[in-house]
């Protein structure tokens, strides 16, 4: 069976894995994905990935990140996929969106890669809204 949103996907098994207290989750590979995972990395909502093999397929190994305490409660509260299949939002470098006032992040596919809204903002860039995460 094909995938039509392969990304969302993949927010999907990483909002799943964390709910279920799970270390890890694997996911299958793919550029976008691991460009994704590694602006989360550089964020703090994911300890670490690495590339895998899983049923003889390319698959990406992610380690979540938890808060610390008693009860697991992962870092990665929640994600809305902004663009989708079937309706591409774009925004220019003046309409980049705030997320939560700040505290929460927007991810932007530019020309450049997957960088935060943070980063578009100061580059003056603009691109396709992927998510917001927080």
């Amino acid at each position: 069976m094909s995938m039509t949103d392969p990304v969302a996907d993949l927010f999907v098994r990483l909002l799943n894995a964390g709910r279920r207290a799970h270390p890890t989750v694997g996911i299958p590979a793919s550029r976008l994905k691991a460009n994704i995972l590694s602006v989360f990395q550089a964020e703090g909502f994911i300890q670490s990935f690495e590339p895998t093999t899983i049923n003889g397929h390319p698959g990406l190994e992610v380690k979540l990140r938890y808060h610390p305490g008693r009860e697991k409660k992962p870092i990665l509260g929640g994600i809305k996929r902004v663009s989708k299949p079937g309706h591409r939002i774009y925004v220019g470098k003046s309409d980049i969106p705030r997320v939560m006032g700040g505290l929460g992040v927007a991810l932007i596919s530019t020309s450049k890669g997957v960088i935060t809204d943070s980063e578009a903002r100061k580059n003056g860039m603009g691109g396709e809204v992927l998510c917001y995460v927080w």
